[in-house]
């Protein structure tokens, strides 16, 4: 394309086309070997076009052969007649080609590395906002689980001066759990966006206890068990009220998480951890120690007892809860706690009629019962185990569980000003060791394992930051001695 010929030099020319087209395996090594094709040279022509870019290739050539020393006459022949490969106006058009396109690419890829990093920028913000609405969402239902216990907790304790009937009261607040559900079906409607029945929605979370719903028999084996196990949970708890102050409750019956780790781990066969069965022993060590700061009284030893027989209780309503039910949704859950309350309002009404009857539980008359804290301590609870329940939608399982050890030191400063408590050594040292422990089965399985990737972090840290010093120090020589050079030289002129 780029060569043509004369019209009286045809064979020659085609000759000399037969030539230039040699392989590059055979080039010669000195001009006398191409001899007959530089006396075909005469015959050929080249257009103007490719003559301005052969200059200029010709030129660039040997501009950056001259380091190489490719700057005799007939390399530079050579080169132009073809040999080792060389098309100069080739080699032109590609650098013009790439000089044209080249600047797209780069184009492409800073758009693209923007948008990349505007993705990540926005994926961040999105990130720590998401984290910031945990966190406070976080702190609010922290406080909202550590002043419904601790009110909880206030509050039967005043109540029971003038109304001496826990079971009563236990009975009494668990029928409020029949709100659960409607509830949540108000949740549900103001939230989601495909609004069902409240007869939809109850078939549908019925479907936790099997294939058939939420029949007679299921009713008597699922729900009837877990009933009793809440019934005694509560009335154990509220009964130690009456035997010892509020504090050593609360603190005591923090032991239920270590307890629910020892049976998880017997019947569940859960994963062994060793800092989780020194948060046990740290708990079974703080109930001796409590038992011990009053000195062996049969109320202190029997209000103990209770607590720890609280703290068992619901311990295992939680283990059994995952063997035989494993993990609810929000719906069902809130149906599940809505039928203990069927259960509670159907086979345990009989039971305080009786305590009533035989004089266990008595008061004179239906004036005296005081409705206001009774309700009180319903709702209060009823909050607690909502924030217990459903919290974790909004925030992390951890920030919940802190609210049950933060109603301890709530109740402590209570108790000092409205009880005669003594807040000795023993006492003291049995509250921090039993919160220990608490804090200590907070932790995550994974835990040992992040701790290494921390500690591995610092060291490479450390190891990266001695070369980089040495680095300075020793970049600092060779300039000392490229700004010395100059002066030795001019000195030696």
């Amino acid at each position: 394309m780029g060569i043509r010929e004369f019209p009286n030099g045809s064979a020659r020319g085609k000759a000399a086309t037969l030539g230039m087209r040699r392989s590059p395996d055979v080039s010669p090594r000195r001009l006398s070997d191409i001899s007959p094709q530089l006396r075909q040279l005469k015959y050929l022509v080249v257009d103007e076009a490719i003559k301005e870019d052969l200059k200029w290739s010709r030129s660039v050539e040997d501009l950056t052969s001259a380091s190489v020393g490719l700057t005799s006459i007939e390399e530079r022949i050579l080169r132009i007649t073809g040999y080792y490969g060389y098309q100069p106006w080739a080699a032109s058009y590609k650098r013009d080609e790439h000089s044209r396109e080249s600047p797209a690419p780069a184009e492409a890829q800073m758009q693209a590395g923007a948008e990349g990093s505007g993705r990540v920028n926005r994926c961040c913000w999105k990130c720590s906002v998401t984290q910031l609405k945990k966190i406070f969402w976080g702190v609010a239902v922290v406080l909202g689980v550590c002043s419904s216990w601790s009110g909880s907790t206030q509050l039967a304790k005043l109540t029971f001066k003038k109304f001496d009937a826990p079971f009563t009261l236990t009975w009494f607040a668990t029928n409020w759990n029949f709100l659960f559900f409607p509830l949540y079906y108000l949740g549900h409607v103001f939230k989601s966006a495909e609004k069902q029945s409240p007869k939809q929605r109850y078939r549908e979370c019925c479907r936790f206890f099997g294939d058939n719903g939420l029949t007679l028999k299921v009713f008597f084996t699922k729900a009837a068990p877990f009933g009793v196990l809440w019934t005694l949970t509560n009335y154990l708890y509220l009964h130690a009220i009456k035997k010892i102050n509020t504090t050593d409750v609360s603190v005591l019956f923090c032991c239920n998480k270590a307890f629910v780790f020892l049976l998880s781990w017997i019947v569940l066969r859960d994963r062994f951890m060793g800092v989780r069965i020194v948060a046990a022993i740290f708990a079974i060590a703080g109930i001796v120690m409590m038992t011990y700061a009053d000195g062996f009284h049969s109320h202190s030893v029997i209000g103990i007892a209770l607590v720890v027989g609280s703290a068992s209780m619901s311990a295992l309503y939680k283990v059994l809860f995952k063997l035989l039910l494993g993990s609810a949704k929000f719906g069902e859950a809130a149906l599940f706690l809505s039928v203990l309350a069927v259960f509670n309002v159907l086979f345990v009404t009989c039971i305080p009629v009786i305590l009533y009857f035989t004089k266990v539980e008595y008061w004179s008359s239906f004036d005296i019962i005081p409705w206001g804290n009774l309700c009180g301590f319903s709702i209060l609870l009823l909050t607690f185990n909502i924030l217990l329940n459903f919290g974790i939608a909004i925030t992390y399982p951890t920030l919940i569980s802190l609210g049950i050890v933060l109603s301890v030191p709530v109740n402590a400063v209570v108790d000092h000003y409205t009880s005669e408590i003594v807040f000795n050594s023993v006492r003291v040292i049995a509250i921090i060791i039993i919160g220990l422990g608490f804090l200590l089965l907070l932790l995550p399985e994974e835990w040992d394992v992040w701790v290494i990737k921390l500690l591995t972090r610092l060291k490479v840290r450390k190891k990266e930051e001695i070369p980089e010093g040495n680095g300075d120090i020793a970049s600092g020589l060779p300039n000392k001695s490229r700004r010395t050079r100059p002066s030795m030289s001019s000195f030696a002129h």
